[in-house]
């Protein structure tokens, strides 16, 4: 275990697609960023079952589908026209503005 800090241009709720992997090709949300451990949580993507307890009377337990984190590197931006892209930064007037590499588009 190494005790670095990943670096990433990647935010919540960005849009992203998985590139490697079981996963491959499936698309969703950013929901969580871990940037100690180096892994992202995606909406719908690599879920996994887990067994849950009641907490409470009216709380159902019982096994649960929850999404399993992916490693940072396997998941790419995706632009609004829906193509996966790298991302570069420009600075527009006094503000730092994330772009697509491919188009050059706002993102």
């Amino acid at each position: 275990m190494s005790n670095n800090v990943y670096k990433t241009k990647l935010k919540k709720d960005d849009h992203v697609v998985v590139i490697a992997g079981r996963e491959k090709g499936k698309s969703g949300r950013i929901l969580r960023i871990d940037l100690k451990n180096g892994r992202v949580l995606v909406e719908g993507v690599n879920m996994v079952k887990k067994a849950v307890r009641k907490k409470n009377q009216n709380d159902r337990g019982g096994i649960m589908d929850i999404e399993a984190a992916l490693h940072i590197s396997n998941v790419q931006l995706v632009t609004k026209s829906g193509k996966p892209t790298r991302v570069t930064y420009k600075i527009e007037g006094d503000k730092k503005v994330r772009v697509s590499a491919k188009t050059g588009e706002a993102l």
